[in-house]
């Protein structure tokens, strides 16, 4: 039985309802991936020799999540996460688990992260900017490129979580 609320986008709004809709509703599918797993299965790792494994997905969102709305969107100067020596101008990390990692921990800190994204695009025009590359990047290119990196690696953790316990399909 599933806790996680997973609503359909609209199907006949505006152009940022529909971004948001969307983005909201691959965040809420990779939440979904996760539902009912133990920190020893959320650890398994895909297939040899990749060591690609759910909690470190759920670390990496988190990370892109921070990057494009924290560090490009609002111009904070927000550290890694998940590898504090890492640079925070480099490739979003997070794949790789520490002896401790937990699925609860992992989720905690990128839903914090979702929260922190929402609070810095609420009212704020599409058409509103951050600064990547040392070029201007608006709120929608940075929405539908979330959407596009969420439904990416959601088709990983498809694989994965078929690979775990043989559920498909959410």
């Amino acid at each position: 039985m599933t806790t996680i609320n997973r609503p359909l986008p609209p199907f006949d709004a505006d152009e940022r309802a529909t971004l948001a809709g969307w983005l909201d509703f691959h965040r809420a599918t990779l939440a979904l991936k996760c539902e009912g797993l133990s920190d020893a299965q959320a650890a398994t790792a895909s297939v040899p020799p990749s060591g690609f494994t759910l909690i470190g997905l759920v670390q990496h969102m988190a990370e892109v999540e921070r990057n494009w709305f924290r560090r490009v969107f609002a111009g904070e100067q927000a550290p890694p996460i998940h590898d504090p020596k890492a640079d925070p101008d480099g490739p979003d990390g997070g794949f790789d688990l520490a002896p401790d990692a937990t699925l609860a921990t992992a989720l905690a800190t990128w839903r914090a992260e979702l929260d922190r994204a929402r609070d810095l695009c609420a009212d704020r025009p599409l058409t509103a900017t951050g600064r990547f590359m040392d070029q201007d990047v608006s709120l929608r290119w940075i929405y539908v490129h979330m959407i596009e990196e969420y439904a990416r690696h959601n088709g990983h953790a498809d694989l994965l979580r078929e690979r775990i316990d043989g559920v498909t399909g959410v």
